[in-house]
């Protein structure tokens, strides 16, 4: 299981919204999508993906961070087991 953080995303982006923007890049389809509680300026969304090994994650995760969704810089960065075990 791997887990991918994006960032500085817009307040009240759906599931969908992510899941369609993620999939033009070549991302497969996410177990879960948990949504973090923050201001406008910092809202965040944790993807957990089962049976994506954290080296593909990496390489997809270069094709969108730092990207332009949705009237903002997005950030994106795989978190490593101990930020969540």
């Amino acid at each position: 299981m791997t887990r991918l953080l994006l960032g500085n995303i817009e307040a009240g982006t759906t599931d969908e919204e992510i899941t369609r923007f993620l999939a033009k890049y070549g991302f497969p389809p996410a177990q879960s999508i948990e949504h973090l509680a923050g201001d406008n300026a910092r809202s965040a969304a944790v993807l957990t993906f089962k049976g994506v090994n954290h080296e593909l994650l990496q390489r997809l995760r270069s094709r969108i961070h730092a990207v332009h969704w949705k009237s903002r810089k997005i950030t994106a960065q795989v978190l490593t087991s101990h930020f969540y075990d």
